[in-house]
């Protein structure tokens, strides 16, 4: 890595922790929440995979940035907190049902990449999506992936890459954990909001 490179990725650190709320860890994982994207509405999920073999600078293996509408996020906090959501992995796990308990779908068009610069080889859209599973060694695991995908009828990035995303995180996470992670996030949305009105009623 060049001298040039390893300012911006500091660079893009030192920003991403400006915004940075929670980190939970994981072997060789993690994810964290940040706050830059509340004011478009989105809770915005950072999952990352690394190698602690590589040399410094180089760990970082996998990467996948999630987002979630505001309203959605804010749905997920209410099934935990109402305890929807134990009830819901509780029944998965009585009938071996390995599906997702929840699921997220999202991307970036073909069309927005070529216009950020970083169109696809293959001329597809990005598509990124997030499964948060009945885990059987830990409560949850958080799985993320990123690849190829395609925009379907409705506008929705639906992945085209099958079993080989060309990332892939998954982060075991504890019901404690996860709480820590989804209710802490809501704490912070719920703190920006007050100050975005207080600055509105202001005229600031």
């Amino acid at each position: 890595m060049t001298e040039e490179a390893k300012d911006a990725w500091k660079d893009d650190m030192d920003e991403r922790n400006r915004f940075q709320i929670i980190r939970v860890d994981a072997r060789n994982s993690f994810v964290e929440s940040l706050s830059d994207a509340f004011r478009i509405g989105k809770a915005h999920l950072v999952f990352a995979a690394y190698d602690l073999k590589r040399p410094a600078g180089q760990r970082q293996t996998d990467n996948v940035h999630i987002y979630i509408s505001v309203s959605e996020f804010l749905g997920l906090c209410l099934k935990l907190s109402c305890g929807e959501l134990r009830y819901m992995a509780q029944e998965k796990k009585k009938n071996n049902d390995g599906r997702p308990l929840l699921q997220w779908l999202g991307g970036t068009p073909a069309e927005k990449l070529s216009q950020y610069g970083r169109a696809r080889g293959d001329g597809m859209s990005l598509s990124r999506t997030a499964r948060l599973f009945c885990g059987d060694r830990a409560a949850f695991l958080f799985v993320a992936d990123s690849g190829p995908g395609e925009r379907n009828e409705k506008g929705l990035i639906v992945p085209r890459f099958g079993k080989n995303p060309e990332n892939h995180v998954s982060v075991s996470m504890t019901w404690d954990s996860l709480s820590e992670l989804l209710l802490l996030t809501k704490a912070h949305y719920e703190a920006w909001l007050a100050a975005w009105y207080a600055r509105k009623v202001s005229g600031l």
